[in-house]
Order: structure tokens, then sequence, then C-alpha cells
């Protein structure tokens, strides 16, 4: 099959569109990337969806009208990869739409939201469209997140020592896969989350381009541990958080009427993302840390990363021939392929769920949706077998 993955994140600066053609050999799910593009959210669409966001009040009209437009802004970035990745052909759209809010409560996750109506992608490209791939986990049990562990499983099986993968979005979240036993997951904390919320803040730009603020700062000892006192870190998972957590006024009453210069506090909180994850993946030996997501392209925080994790080496997912800023859009695509085939997505032992579970809701394409081969033995590895372009 021939897929399109949908994605935007808890940045919320883009769609990320990847392409990929799948296919089974036996139990190895073989993945050979097409291209991606990246399509920036209009700058009134953004302002938009913060608005929505925790801990503002927000209502239906204001996310019936969100939900509408998001849907056809991803409905716009499915047709464009349609034409530019994929040869005027694709067989499936899976989208993840956009978070506005995981629930929560005591630990548990009582409900997750993801907007951006899929019936404007089926409508706009004619193919199928698998959606609201968390909302299966949850019912389950299960945290919905991170859902892209089973996709790290499958590409972390076989390599050498402790592997752990390593995705800097808004948040930050883990997948580590024992030589013995069962894989874990789960969300470390903030990783871009509160950066980008101080930079807009205080410059009205969106990120800390090339982390060029933070490292013009000093990290101010006292502030990250009063930050490194949330509760939330101490928490075993399997465990989940978000914006409805990490968010400028959550960051104001840490800092508690106090104001550093904008330089330090950026260091400070870059520094915060490299020592949680550094902390995260300490007691489980991990021998290589495989990065992926927006906060790759922050030197200034992979430089940190770097000398937190020791003796871990820490790489970029690139080098196994999955592109860093696309990881994401792949690895729904991969989900929404193995929905196609009613292939479970999910590692209990990775989002706390009953069990394995098929992911999503469906909207047909113009002919229905796509008619599979009958497969029952869910992969065990992953291949990536990089082409120059379209088949």
């Amino acid at each position: 099959m021939r897929v399109i993955g949908l994605m935007s994140g808890t940045s919320y600066d883009a769609v990320d569109a990847a392409a990929a053609d799948l296919h089974l050999d036996g139990t190895t799910l073989v993945l050979r990337p097409l291209g991606a593009i990246g399509v920036p959210h209009p700058a009134d669409l953004r302002d938009r969806i913060a608005a929505v966001l925790p801990p503002a009040a927000v209502t239906a009209a204001a996310l019936c009208r969100l939900d509408t437009e998001i849907g056809q802004v991803f409905a716009e970035v499915a047709a464009r990869a349609v034409g530019e990745l994929c040869g005027g052909r694709a067989d499936l759209v899976v989208s993840h739409g956009q978070t506005i809010f995981h629930w929560v409560d005591a630990g548990q996750v009582r409900g997750t939201l993801q907007i951006g109506q899929p019936a404007w992608i089926a409508e706009r490209t004619g193919l199928p469209v698998v959606a609201d791939l968390r909302a299966r986990d949850v019912a389950a049990s299960g945290q919905g997140a991170p859902l892209v562990s089973a996709v790290d499983a499958l590409l972390l099986a076989g390599r050498p020592g402790t592997p752990a993968a390593l995705n800097l979005g808004g948040i930050a979240n883990i997948t580590v896969v024992p030589a013995a036993g069962p894989p874990l997951a789960f969300d470390t904390g903030p990783a871009n989350a509160l950066i980008d919320a101080v930079v807009t803040d205080r410059t009205g730009a969106a990120f800390d381009a090339g982390g060029t603020l933070a490292a013009r700062g000093r990290v101010l000892p006292d502030l990250l541990e009063r930050l490194l006192a949330d509760p939330y870190y101490a928490a075993a998972p399997p465990k989940t958080t978000g914006k409805e957590h990490f968010h400028l006024p959550y960051l104001h009453a840490v800092l508690d009427g106090t104001e550093p210069r904008t330089d330090d506090l950026l260091a400070t909180l870059t520094a915060l993302t490299a020592r949680t994850v550094a902390d995260a993946i300490a007691p489980h030996g991990v021998t290589e840390l495989i990065a992926a997501g927006g906060g790759t392209r922050n030197p200034t925080l992979m430089a940190a990363l770097d000398a937190a994790i020791g003796p871990a080496t820490l790489r970029i997912s690139d080098e196994l021939g999955l592109p860093a800023a696309a990881k994401e859009a792949y690895a729904f695509a991969l989900l929404g392929f193995l929905t196609a085939h009613g292939l479970p997505a999910t590692l209990p032992s990775c989002t706390g769920a009953r069990g394995p579970r098929v992911l999503g809701a469906v909207v047909p394409g113009r002919t229905g949706f796509p008619r599979t081969a009958d497969v029952t033995q869910p992969p065990q590895t992953l291949r990536i077998e990089v082409v120059d372009g379209p088949g």
C-alpha cells in the first residue's frame, strides 16, 4: 500500500506529511520512504489553536470551527502529498489531527481529543482515511501515548545493547527496547513546550531558532531544581503528559514572581529537557539514544542532551533511514497500514492498556476501504528501504 501520514504535533507549527510504500515480508514490515513535506499553519490558525489550549476556556463554537478548519488544512496538505510525493497515486491517508486536550486524572488517562475532521480529507482526496488513533487505547485503559512506541520497537528490534528512541516535540517521549523483556515507553516531560512558550511570550517568535538565545544564557541551578521537583518526573511509567500541564501559567507559578533574563530562562529550560530525558533513561542502562522530532534542529538542546546522557551514544533517526523531521508522520502512516490489515498497533507494556488494539476510526474513500490480504501475524521487525522517488 502507498500510505500518507499526516501529523501536527504539540508545537502546532505545521502539518507534516510523509508518504511511504509499505508491505509485509513475512514478519518484517518494509517501509520505503517516498519523501515528506511540511506546510506551516497560517499565523491566524496558530493563534486560534493557542487560544483553545489549556488552561484557556473554550466554547463549543470555537472548537467546531477549528475542527473544520484544521480538517480543511490537513485535506489540502494530503492533496499536495498525493501529487508531490506519490506521483498522483495513493491508497490511504492516516491523520493524527491536532491534539487539543489529553485528560489525565491521578495518572490515569480518561480521554483524549484530537481535532481536524477527517471527512474533509476523504472528500478532497477521494481516499479512505484512518483517524482518531489514540482513543481506542485510552478506552482499553491505556495512556493513548506514546503510540509511536510500536514503531520504535519494530525499528530498534535486534540492535545491540539497550537502544532507545527519543522524540523531541512539544513533549519528549522515549521508547526503550531492552535485550530481554518487553519494550517500555512514556513521556519524559516537556521538550520544546516551555521553551517555545517563553520565546513567544517574550519575543513574539515561535521558537528559539538554532537554540541561539539559550546558548547565550546560563543555567540557573535553583530554578532548575524547582522545576525538577514537579511530581510528574518521579511518577512511574506508563505515564503521559502534555500542554494541559506544562504551559506558560505553570512556569509563572514556578517562577513565583521572579523575572530571570530571557537567555538564562531558556538555558535553564533547555537543561530541564536534557536532564529529564537523561534521568528517564538512566535506570534502563540505555546504550544508544536515537532522536527525532523538531528538537533535533536545536543544536543547543542536542549538545545538552549529548552531555547529559553519557555514556549512552546520541544518534539521529536519519542514520537508521527514517528522517528525523518527519518520523512521526511516517510512524502514523505505518500505524494506519496496520489498521487497514486489521492488525494491532499498540504495545500494552508501553501504553498500559489491557491488551493490544487495532487503532482508529475509518472514513471511507470514493471506493470504500482498500481490500487487503488476510494477515494474522503482526510484524516483529521494521526494515527501511531507501529509494530515489515514487515507484
